[in-house]
This record gives structure tokens, C-alpha cells and sequence, in this order.
């Protein structure tokens, strides 16, 4: 009863904040600079008579809903954004819904793979930094990760292009696929794979270092408390010590800080896919902002919003899985 309370009001505290942030977010874009019909119509402005280009102009300026007052256009919006529909993109000439679909796979696939590296070699590093503390492993490690946890990822990305893409010609710079291929099935994996190779390089080193050392931090902290001692004092395997009593006990900092890095990753994919132009959903936020596609970059924002509102609840029920001791009505 006490989670099933506990959930209803964090439900209600989302659907309160996400309805506040739309209307911010609205009102934003509003106030940016830029006519998105007349962006929308290209140069019909020079090749058309001005009557009929204003007439033109009027007409497509009501399909789009932007002749009604703000607080109309709000309400119109938010209501088709709830029943799927996202707008009218003014730069692609159709729906959203039929734009985003791919784009967001993209962005998905390659957040994901970046999730999975990060994990496997965050994870066991920490431990094993923790349990050899303050040896030439440890110290080794605690440099690299706070290079890799300093260093802005557009600086990181460049160099990586430098390095494995110009002077050392391994990976392709950019694209999801090598230009003109026709390749399907496995080889056409393995071509996307290695285009995603650079990105997901570039995006795992700050997310290896971050969590390295949360990991490393809370091992110490554990591997110190009397129940560990008192663990190995009844002839447990270390390994039975280190990876099922120490390693449970030290998740809860970890599941704070890894929910919170993979929101961020998401919203940090933006900048990495520019660079790369990987055709995910963070280039067609930047190129949406440069084109004042309004409908393409109001939808991108309210789906990084919802991505962190549900990283909230996504956490707080982690905690439960990870300690029983924690309640969700407490």
C-alpha cells in the first residue's frame, strides 16, 4: 500500500513539473528571433508576386496554428503532443512522428552500446582499485580517470579523429554506414559498428571515469565497515567477501550517480553527434535550433525532460532493489 501511494504522488509530481517545463520551454522558443513560415517558404519570397505571396504566406501561417494567440497555440500543442502528434516540421515538410523514428533509434543504439562499455570495465575497475588501494594499480588508474573525467568531450572526440581517423586511418569520422553500401544482415552490423566506434569512444571515457571512481569511493567505504570483517573472520572466500557483501552494500552512491550519468549521456549524445554526425536525435535538435523548426526542437526538449523525470522514479525504485532496508514510503 505504502509503495503503491509512494508511486501515485511521484506520478502526480511528474505530470505537474512536466506541464510547468512545457509551458517554459513554449514560451522560449516563442521568443526566439526567426519567422518559421517564412523559413518554411524559402525562397517563394523572390519568386513570387507580393500579393500572392502573402497570400501564400497567411495561408500556411494558419495551417500552422500560428495565428491563434499563445495560450491557444500552448494548449493545441500540449493536446497533440499527448495523442502522438508532435507537429508539422517546417524543415522536413511532413509530420514529426514520421521524422523521428529513426533518429531516435540511432541515438539509442549508440547510448546504449556507450552504457554497456562504460559498465563492464567501470564497474570491475572499481572494485579492483579499491581492493589493491593506494598500489601502483590504483594510483595508475585514479590519474587516467581523472584525465578522462577533466577533459571536455569535444576535446576528446577531436583528438580521437585526429588519432584513429586521420594520422591512424582505423574508423570512419562520421555517418552510420559507409557511403554506398548496400550491405544487409550481419556485414551491415559490423559497418555500423564500426562507425559507432569513435563515438562510443569518445562518450565512454568520461562515463568510465566518473563511475570508476563513485565505485572505488563506495568499495572503500564498505570494505571498512565490522560486518566485512567479521565476514572474513569466518573463513569466507575473499572473492565471496568482495563481490556478493561489499560490492551489494556499496550500489546504493553507484545507482545515484549512474541514473543520473545516463540522462546525462542523452542529453550529452547531442554535442557528439554533431561532431560526428551521427543522424540521431541530438543532430536534429541542432539542426532543428538552426532552422527554427520549432515543432522538431519543442518535441526533442520534452522528450529529454521526460527522460529525467523518469530517471527520478527509475532511481528511487533502484535503491529498493539494490538495499531492502530502503522503503519507498520512507
Amino acid at each position: 500500500m505504502g509503495k503503491g501511494r509512494y508511486l501515485l504522488k511521484r506520478l502526480i509530481y511528474i505530470i505537474f513539473v512536466f506541464f510547468i517545463i512545457s509551458i517554459l520551454m513554449f514560451a522560449i522558443y516563442k521568443a526566439m528571433p526567426g519567422d518559421p513560415v517564412d523559413i518554411m517558404l524559402g525562397d517563394s519570397k523572390t519568386t513570387m508576386k507580393p500579393d500572392a505571396y502573402q497570400a501564400l504566406y497567411e495561408k500556411t501561417r494558419e495551417s500552422l496554428g500560428l495565428d491563434k494567440s499563445l495560450p491557444v497555440q500552448y494548449l493545441g500543442w500540449m493536446g497533440n503532443m499527448l495523442t502522438g502528434e508532435f507537429g508539422y516540421s517546417t524543415q522536413y515538410k511532413q509530420e514529426v512522428i514520421n521524422i523521428i523514428g529513426a533518429p531516435m533509434a540511432n541515438t539509442v543504439i549508440l547510448n546504449i552500446l556507450t552504457m554497456f562499455v562504460v559498465f563492464i570495465i567501470a564497474i570491475p575497475l572499481g572494485i579492483l582499485t579499491a581492493v589493491r588501494k593506494n598500489g601502483v594499480f590504483d594510483k595508475t588508474v585514479q590519474v587516467l580517470t581523472i584525465v578522462g573525467y577533466s577533459i571536455p568531450t569535444f576535446i576528446i572526440a577531436l583528438l580521437a579523429i585526429f588519432l584513429l581517423a586521420v594520422k591512424i586511418p582505423i574508423f570512419p569520422i562520421s555517418g552510420v554506414r559507409s557511403a554506398g553500401s548496400t550491405a544487409t544482415g550481419l556485414a551491415a552490423a559490423l559497418d555500423m559498428l564500426r562507425h559507432m566506434a569513435l563515438p562510443v569512444l569518445v562518450m565512454s571515457v568520461s562515463g568510465i571515469g566518473g563511475i570508476t571512481r563513485y565505485v572505488r569511493a563506495a568499495m572503500i567505504d564498505v570494505l571498512r565497515m565490522d560486518y566485512i570483517k567479521t565476514a572474513r573472520a569466518k573463513g569466507l572466500r575473499e572473492k565471496t567477501v568482495i563481490y556478493i557483501h561489499a560490492f551489494r552494500n556499496a550500489l546504493i552512491p553507484v545507482v545515484t550517480i549512474t541514473t543520473w550519468w545516463i540522462i546525462g549521456l542523452f542529453g550529452g549524445s547531442i554535442v557528439i553527434e554533431s561532431v560526428f554526425l551521427w543522424p540521431g536525435l541530438g543532430k536534429m535538435l541542432i539542426d532543428g535550433l538552426m532552422q527554427r523548426d520549432f515543432a522538431v526542437v519543442l518535441t526533442m526538449q520534452m522528450f529529454y525532460v521526460v527522460l529525467s523525470l523518469a530517471g527520478n522514479v527509475i532511481m528511487d525504485i533502484a535503491y529498493t532493489l539494490v538495499d531492502p532496508r530502503v522503503r519507498l514510503e520512507n
